[in-house]
């Protein structure tokens, strides 16, 4: 034999060092004996055709666990063109995919079943490959029992290491092994019993010796699943008999068994030594079960001889076997079932199928697509080879598995599911390089809320989905296993939190144990997939991103811009106003607006950029407004971070549009829309959210009750407050992104730790302005020019006690401050007030700072006591003022931490003192008919109303401010700058008390919830009176806005006012003069005297001049504009007998008053459209601005229609004040007047004509005229008789 070359005696050499460290040595009689290498490489030489593979190397199992990454494969014995075939031919169904690399690695080790000396537990059925430095798990197409614990060679396999890199992979062992020692010897003849001789046993009580045990041979008609209850495995077979359909069920549950489940091959023929009849106890059932001392053997009609029954079976009465593990396993299921309904219930059909698997749904759910259109469900089957093998590229066959067509109106496949009797059969290996993930061993909460709840294939898919969803948007925030936590654990995670309820209300009451046993063993199949009925899911939980984009979708879907005007007003509208009136409009969406209902989910957290409060996830964050039920502002800082659900919402979608409608008449035209743009966000009571996962710890029940403090508060009642370290707590603050820099911070955040000190200091919120820019310029900073505004609120803050140093920032929950108390027990707390500027990433505190609220401002990380010192400066300079009286400003800086701890109403008794130092340190709070009365001297005020109507006007030249300007093109508002808001606000719905509040547009985009319906407190507005005495408010610098209450859910329209579809109520004119500010709308009976003045005209739509002949007569500069609006006006004098009034009427109201059909005005316009306008002047209006055309046939009649009897007759006037009358009318005393009323004179006191606007005239027919007339004599004659008797 010739000398081995050197490359060889290398290769060798490390053979030795390998066989050494990995290749355990075997007892022999004279002691151990040498590592078995000559037996390998002789083995080696034999694949090779008498070479050693000098291209390969040997590998351990530790080596390939640890060094291994990527998954590989090694083929010792191919060719480079055999391998490229084979790489070849497993992209056919998935040709987008990447093969499995090669590896040239020797691969040597013991094929063992996992068993331990002295853990038999821990065998749970799976096969592994093992040697001296580690075991792995394996997954083998073909196996033989003779292998077990055998040294073996593997020629070809597959190694895939999991995507999680912290733990190990497995081995697929593409081709049969070869032994490196040589194989078992067979036993001789075995004396049988087939099944249909065995199965009178099970049957009927046949006496039978109390130790005796039977062999049975049969084909392999039914392989059950490997199942494991409390830590124990076992699994069913079933043998049939070769001339009969006769079978008989065995149960197979030792230990060292167990890997028979991969010996097993349906169809062919085994024979089983070692049996004994056993019965469950509860049902009774019977079967055979194997001993410690049963063997499997493959069957062979010349190596059996049948033994009759009756020589083996004789003596005692058959024992009843306690089966813990099948009996844990009933105990464990007793799960709900769910109602069948008989007339759209399904069955499923129960077929074999064998395919590819092409994609893996979602491994921990058990789904699996094969061939890319049919899903495999093995959920119901328990995965305890984790799913090792079923990759992308894999094949497998299924036999007896459930059809199920469009179990789940969502799905998009079709299903496959496999039962406890179902076999699923791995058929090849993938050759494509696809990870493998295992599911779940444990705290698998697809599996348990499956098995909890007993749920059919439609409610689990759906389950599925909303798990998928879950973890989908929220995994970024807290991790897979926060949210994915069951309760197994002491506290559930968020996902079960969200889930259990949902289940609890599809799936009855009614519990019904699941029979496991007639579920595997009963002749007439029954599972929990038999039937099924399509399930159309009952409510969705979309992403943010999803839900804005529906959101979105739905307002639009139907919108018309006609369905927001009237069209009586629309048609008298110029160009400017029309398209006003259509620049914004929203509409408010329910969860029942959604099919199906739409619950919301989002991480609680607060933008710097917008300083508003938001519901975000993976995909997008949507702005959101917190109010309590009972009126107090959302201050709970404490949820911040915090994963809410909320099922009972207003979802908002405010509409911009941007148009060019030239008239009413071109509505319809949807090219005169140049933009339309839409804003989305949600209002609801923090009493409707469910707090899924606390960010800070446990929020106790307190949190609810709408006091703050009481979030704070432990079980034996101490006030506690957990604050994480100011460096995570600004992760949970500032909008999630996935961004490089979240490591960092969180080395930032764990670094930390070692210095843990903070700061606080105790402080009460008394005023609080508005967001908006501001030139501020800390003293700090250099002066400059070009210097851009700043975007920044303010509030003033009386500070309670002095700064107090923390060891932790835990400790910050008490409020000693508050009870500080001198020796005499007079009060030594120190106060001071304070100048708060809140700018840059401090802006995130704006939604949380309120009123009356006492906060803690911590500074992390700092052990300075005069840090709050340090920082303030004074708000003017010391050279213009020497001592100035005004409170020190102090910039938050942008790490301070904001903790809310409670209200003053809600202190303790201990802090009575401070609670009684504090009184009148509040804003003072006004009624709206305090502001509107004329004795009011504030100029900036403070009150709550209702918003009853909300209009888009123009802003005033005079209040449009400067800094706004800035801000619009910063920002880029929604809404154009020259436009502006008017609220109309009440004191409660139906009341006649109005107040007109004007917020510019600019401002606005900080402003969300200001609805027709919502409760509103107004802080720090301007009170104003106009010229003609009417008192209103505008928005300005310092003015702030809280909402209390949200409108009721019916309100979804704006474009109706409020109270228009109450029933104005019917008055005296002389009872209108002490409520001539405070009444909106009421109806009078009256007569209409004369009609003073009346005015037609057609103006342009564009500048409102005279339109005539079809075109603007505007000349210098010429107007393009060829579309002509109609307008008209007229106005009439009417009396009740009470006194007198001067109402002003406009377009369709004067063809009322005038007593005109609808032909007869239509006629009458276009008449007057030639002329471009006609005016008439009659009775008292001489002298009244109106120019009269006397030689005009349509002056003419008009005139001639205004001095006609029929005229002056009674009416029913709906009426408000007309708050811009052409005179201002001032006090006079009363005046005696005549009145006639049919034949009878009579005198009555009446002041002077008010000024009136016609909203609605109807006719009065004599019978309601008489009623009317009856009703008020008895109005009137009561008023006397109270008056005569006071």
């Amino acid at each position: 034999m010739a000398e081995p070359s050197a490359a060889e005696q290398r290769w060798l050499q490390a053979a030795r060092d390998f066989a050494r460290r990995a290749l355990p040595a075997r007892e022999g009689p004279g002691g151990p004996e040498p590592p078995p290498l000559d037996a390998v490489l002789r083995c080696l030489r034999s694949a090779g055709g008498g070479d050693l593979p000098l291209g390969y190397s040997f590998i351990s199992i530790s080596d390939l666990q640890c060094q291994q990454r990527m998954p590989c494969c090694s083929h010792l014995t191919w060719s480079t063109n055999e391998f490229k075939e084979w790489a070849h031919q497993g992209q056919g169904a998935l040709p987008m995919q990447s093969t499995l690399p090669r590896t040239y690695l020797i691969l040597v080790g013991y094929l063992t079943d996992g068993r331990q000396e002295d853990k038999e537990k821990l065998v749970d059925g799976c096969l592994y490959v093992k040697d001296n430095t580690g075991i792995i798990p394996c997954e083998l197409l073909y196996f033989e029992l003779e292998w077990l614990e055998s040294l073996f060679l593997f020629p070809s396999w597959s190694y895939i290491p999991q995507t999680d890199q912290s733990a190990a992979g497995y081995l697929e062992i593409l081709v049969d092994p070869v032994p490196v020692n040589l194989p078992k010897e067979v036993p001789d003849s075995i004396p049988v019993t087939y099944p249909a001789s065995a199965e009178p046993l099970l049957t009927s009580s046949i006496p039978c010796k109390k130790r005796s045990k039977l062999t049975v041979a049969g084909e392999l008609a039914r392989l059950g699943p490997l199942l494991c209850i409390h830590h124990k495995t076992f699994f069913f077979l079933f043998l049939k008999c070769f001339t009969s359909a006769v079978w008989v069920p065995v149960l197979v549950q030792k230990p060292n068994q167990l890997a028979w489940h991969h010996v097993l091959q349906l169809g062919h023929n085994y024979t089983i030594t070692g049996l004994s009849v056993s019965s469950l106890k509860k049902s009774g059932q019977r079967m055979f079960v194997t001993s410690v001392s049963s063997c499997l053997l493959p069957y062979c009609a010349e190596q059996v001889r049948e033994q009759p029954l009756d020589s083996a079976w004789q003596g005692e009465s058959t024992q009843s076997s306690s089966l813990e593990t099948a009996e844990q396993l009933s105990d464990s299921l007793k799960l709900r079932v769910e109602e069948e309904r008989p007339r759209s219930t399904k069955e499923s059909k129960i077929i074999s199928y064998a395919g590819t698997v092409t994609k893996i749904l979602n491994v921990q759910a058990g789904l699996f697509l094969l061939d890319n259109r049919v899903c495999l469900c093995l959920a119901y089957q328990q995965l305890l080879n984790s799913a090792r093998g079923l990759r992308p590229g894999a094949c497998v066959e299924l036999i007896d598995v459930h059809l199920l067509q469009k179990p789940l109106v969502s799905f998009p496949f079709i299903v496959l599911g496999a039962c406890l009797s179902s076999t699923v059969v791995l058929k090849s290996f993938s050759r494509l390089s696809t990870p493998f993930q295992p599911p779940a061993s444990s705290g698998n909460l697809y599996l348990q809320l499956l098995f909890r709840y007993n749920l059919g294939m439609p409610l689990y898919l759906w389950l599925v989905s909303l798990l998928e969803m879950f973890e989908e948007r929220f995994s970024c925030f807290f991790g897979r296993r926060r949210l994915l936590l069951s309760s197994t654990h002491r506290n559930p995670g968020a996902a079960e939190k969200f889930l259990v309820p949902l289940l609890q209300a599809v799936v009855p009451d009614r519990e019904e144990a699941r029979d496991i046993y007639n579920e595997i063993l009963a002749k007439i199949h029954q599972c929990p997939l038999q039937k099924y009925l399509t399930l159309n899911p009952p409510c969705q939980a979309p992403s943010l991103s999803a839900v804005c984009h529906v959101a979105e979708q739905k307002s639009w879907e139907g919108f018309s811009p006609s369905q927001l005007l009237s069209p009586l007003e629309a048609q008298h509208m110029g160009t400017q106003e029309l398209n006003r009136r259509l620049a914004w409009s929203y509409c408010t969406l329910s969860a029942g607006s959604f099919q199906p209902r739409l619950i919301l989910l989002g991480v609680l957290r607060v933008s710097s950029r917008s300083s508003s409060l938001q519901l975000q996830d993976k995909s997008s964050a949507l702005p959101c407004v917190i109010s309590h039920k009972d009126g107090s502002p959302f201050a709970h800082t404490a949820l911040i971070g915090s994963l809410l659900q909320v099922e009972n919402y207003q979802l908002v979608v405010e509409r911009f549009l941007q148009t060019d409608f030239p008239s009413w008449e071109h509505l319809a035209n949807w090219e005169h829309v140049r933009e339309k743009k839409t804003s989305v966000y949600v209002q609801f009571y923090f009493e409707d959210v469910q707090v899924l996962y606390a960010a800070e710890g446990q929020i106790q029940k307190g949190l609810r009750s709408g006091n703050s403090s009481s979030l704070r508060k432990k079980d034996d009642g101490s006030l506690t407050s957990e604050l994480e370290t100011p460096e995570a707590k600004m992760l949970k603050l500032e909008d999630p992104k996935p961004d490089t820099h979240r490591d960092e911070n969180c080395q930032e955040g764990q670094s930390s730790t070692r210095r843990t000190s903070c700061v606080s200091r105790l402080f009460l919120v008394t005023q609080k302005e508005g967001l908006m820019l501001r030139n501020y310029q800390l003293p700090r900073e250099e002066y400059g020019e070009g210097r851009e505004l700043q975007r920044s609120f303010q509030a003033t803050v009386l500070w309670l006690g002095r700064p107090r140093l923390w060891s932790h920032p835990r400790e910050t929950g008490n409020l000693p401050e508050l009870e500080e108390t001198s020796c005499d027990g007079e009060e030594d707390m120190t106060r001071q007030e304070a100048l708060l500027l809140f700018m840059g990433k401090s802006l995130r505190w704006f939604p949380f700072l309120h009123l009356d609220g006492l906060y803690h401002f911590i500074v992390p990380c700092c052990s300075d006591l005069e840090v709050f010192d340090k920082l303030c400066f004074p708000p003017v300079p010391a050279k213009f003022l020497s001592r100035s009286s005004c409170p020190l400003c102090l910039p938050i800086q942008d790490t301070w931490h904001l903790q809310h701890e409670t209200w003053i109403s809600c202190l303790t008794e201990r802090q009575l003192a401070a609670r009684s130092m504090l009184t009148g340190m509040d804003q003072r709070i006004s009624s709206i008919p305090e502001v509107l009365s004329n004795s009011f001297t504030g100029s900036l005020v403070s009150f709550s109303g209702e918003i009853v109507e909300r209009t888009l006007c123009a802003s005033p030249r005079n209040e449009k401010p400067s800094v706004t300007v800035g801000l619009q093109k910063q920002k880029g508002s929604l809404l154009a700058s020259d436009h502006s808001v008017k609220l109309s606000v009440s004191v409660a719905p139906g009341s006649p008390v109005v107040m007109d509040i004007y917020i510019a547009g600019t401002y606005l985009q900080h402003l969300w919830g200001l609805l027709p319906g919502a409760k509103i407190l107004f802080q720090n507005l301007e009170r104003k009176i106009s010229r003609f005495h009417n008192v209103y408010c505008t928005y300005i610098a310092s003015s702030c806005v809280s909402i209390i209450s949200l409108p009721a859910s019916h309100l979804s329209f704006p474009s109706s006012p409020a109270g228009q579809a109450l029933s104005p109520s019917v008055v005296f004119l002389s009872s209108l003069q002490p409520h001539l500010q405070s009444l909106p709308q009421a109806r009078i009976l009256c007569h209409l005297s004369c009609v003073l003045t009346l005015s037609l005209q057609w103006v342009c739509s564009l500048c409102s001049s005279i339109f005539k002949e079809g075109r603007c007569t505007r000349h210098s500069p010429p107007c393009p504009s060829h579309t002509g609006v109609r307008q008209a006006s007229a106005r009439v004098l009417v009396e009740d007998g009470t006194g007198e009034a001067l109402v002003l009427c406009r377009n369709q109201h004067v063809a009322a008053v005038l007593g005109l059909s609808l032909l007869e005005w239509e006629a009458l316009q276009n008449c007057v459209q030639s002329r471009g306008r006609v005016s008439i002047q009659h009775g008292e209006a001489t002298g009244m601005g109106c120019v009269e055309e006397p030689e005009d046939l349509v002056a003419c009649y008009l005139r001639s229609l205004c001095r006609n009897p029929l005229i002056c007759r009674p009416i029913l006037l709906d009426f408000s004040l007309n708050r811009k009358p052409s005179k201002i009318l001032q006090p006079a005393p009363l005046q005696l007047r005549n009145f006639r009323c049919g034949e009878v004179d009579f005198v009555s006191q009446v002041g002077p004509r008010l000024s009136l606007l016609c909203l609605n005239v109807e006719e009065v027919e004599q019978d309601a005229l008489s009623y009317l007339n009856s009703k008020r004599i008895r109005r009137t004659s009561s008023h006397c008789l109270v008056g005569a008797t006071a």
